[in-house]
């Protein structure tokens, strides 16, 4: 069948609704930064292109070190003037930008699919998501902000500093954001340099228009990072991102008192074991699949009871070859609507190589190669580019050498593990040193008891996933996974603001002290 684009979909078509909507963001040929309250033409924008079909797209406009430290000085400003507005007017306003992107959401859930390829009802999901989520704390904030004997919780000494990556833009970072403002925070913000830059301009185009304190810088994370996370003018730091660079903030914020929450990546697993409710399983393990499993909570890793392999492959082998993945806007003829599909390209195509290449080092090291799909199986325009693509595949006993025994492939490569007893189970479980989450199935509710309380994840569920959660759910991470103050309903809110002065808090959170974690 041949397909088209769904009309009116177009990238060009996209970015001159941008340029329409927000003129004073984006300029015809490029984005612009927000800096001292004010849209500059500044930056060095690179090259860039969509995952989805190799389309040349502005790239994000980089600024350098100078001037983003300009701009957290700027940002401070804005912060000293933001605490004098009272909580009534800062309600209004984070409600204003809310209605504002509530009008344009389907737009910026379309640049959620050109810069990094969500299908249409996950980028959908996306926006809504972050908009509700700030609607219910609007709603909660005065009581969040009531300190115990009567006082008021306070703003930090200075501006948040967001540093996120470029998987959800809207349900994590703009989020986090409209909640660090609603608390007195000014808030500094870089975008991700792999995607996600335009959705976010667009969203802090209507922030700014209805008077938040947002600064919204690009540049690369090597040369802004030190700005960005130890200028003494930063109040505190929100970090989302891989191991690697998570460690370095750690590092950097070492020597200093600064409030941070690090967000960092882990091997997410779920546990089978005395298990048989396969139809259940089989509906978690779909789901599972969404967005290429490009999300820190997604479980690329099962480890299995040897005994339970026959069954647990019944289940797993017709999901992953029923996944449906491709080009997140093709349709049938004008008019149609837009596919129902599990996941579009990975973030770019220089990912989807270095899964090939994963996937072919396991089978190497003497992996079973259980399933290995193809993109031509996807659904595409007939001629487009298909490189940011990587059909799902899967491992069975993998090898103990592999670069993704202890990491997450954060694409839609799986790996099988099978033990005998459960020590076994948790050596391979725990292999991470600390994730999100993870989950164990099994129809034996005490064993299930029991080895959840032994797993090094923040999260376990059992016969069910878990996910980072929203409005009142608290979120954070054990070991390696996470650095910092937890986050979540009002640990959130407690981790941007301080206390009635003069009196002294204990932050909950991922700690030296781990006798500060809260209940899972």
């Amino acid at each position: 069948m041949n397909l088209i684009l769904s009309p009116g979909t177009a990238w060009a078509e996209t970015y001159e609704r941008c340029v329409r909507t927000a003129p004073e963001a984006f300029d015809s040929d490029r984005l612009r930064n927000l800096i001292g309250g004010e849209w500059q033409r500044s930056g060095e924008p690179g090259d860039h292109v969509s995952p989805v079909d190799g389309s040349a797209v502005p790239g994000p406009p980089r600024v350098s070190r100078a001037e983003a430290a300009a701009a957290v000085e700027d940002a401070r400003d804005q912060h000293d003037k933001w605490q004098e507005v009272g909580l009534d007017d800062r309600k209004a306003m984070v409600t204003a930008a809310v209605d504002m992107m509530t009008e344009h959401r389907d737009l910026l859930a379309l640049l959620l699919v050109w810069e990094i390829g969500k299908p249409w009802r996950l980028a959908c999901a996306d926006v809504d998501r972050a908009l509700d989520g700030v609607r219910w704390y609007i709603g909660e904030i005065d009581r969040q902000l009531s300190a115990g004997s009567g006082g008021q919780r306070r703003p930090l000494p200075g501006p948040v500093s967001n540093i996120a990556s470029w998987n959800y833009p809207m349900s994590v970072q703009v989020h986090a954001e409209l909640v660090q403002a609603l608390a007195g925070n000014a808030v500094v913000a870089k975008t991700p340099s792999q995607g996600g830059f335009h959705c976010l301009t667009l969203a802090h185009a209507f922030m700014h228009r209805a008077g938040l304190p947002v600064t919204l810088l690009s540049g690369e994370g090597a040369k802004l990072g030190g700005t960005l996370i130890r200028n003494e003018g930063i109040g505190a730091l929100a970090f989302v991102g891989g191991r690697s660079n998570g460690r370095a903030a750690a590092t950097a914020l070492a020597d200093t008192s600064r409030r941070h929450f690090l967000e960092q990546e882990g091997l997410n697993a779920w546990g089978v074991w005395e298990f048989s409710e396969w139809e259940m399983l089989a509906k978690h393990l779909r789901k599972g699949f969404e967005y290429a499993k490009q999300r820190c909570t997604a479980y690329p890793r099962y480890v299995v009871q040897r005994q339970l392999v026959p069954e647990f492959l019944e289940t797993y082998l017709p999901v992953i070859k029923g996944v449906r993945f491709g080009h997140p806007l093709a349709v049938a003829a004008a008019g149609d609507p837009l596919p129902d599909l599990d996941f579009g390209p990975v973030i770019h195509a220089r990912k989807a190589a270095e899964l090939d290449k994963q996937y072919a080092e396991a089978v190497q090291g003497r992996a079973i190669p259980l399933y290995r799909g193809s993109v031509a199986d996807g659904v595409f325009l007939d001629g487009q580019d298909t490189s940011a693509y990587f059909a799902p595949a899967c491992v069975l006993e993998p090898p103990s050498n592999w670069s993704l025994h202890h990491a997450e492939p954060f694409g839609p490569l799986d790996s099988i593990v099978v033990v005998d007893t459960e020590s076994e189970l948790l050596a391979a479980m725990n292999a991470s040193n600390g994730c999100l989450v993870a989950s164990v199935a099994s129809d034996d509710e005490d064993f299930a008891g029991r080895v959840s309380e032994q797993l090094q994840a923040f999260k376990v569920g059992v016969n069910k996933p878990r996910s980072r959660g929203d409005r009142e759910e608290v979120f954070g991470g054990i070991g390696e996974s996470w650095k910092g103050a937890f986050v979540g309903g009002d640990l959130l809110v407690q981790a941007v603001t301080q206390g009635p002065e003069g009196e002294s808090e204990r932050l909950y959170g991922n700690f030296p002290d781990y006798s500060s974690y809260p209940p899972r």
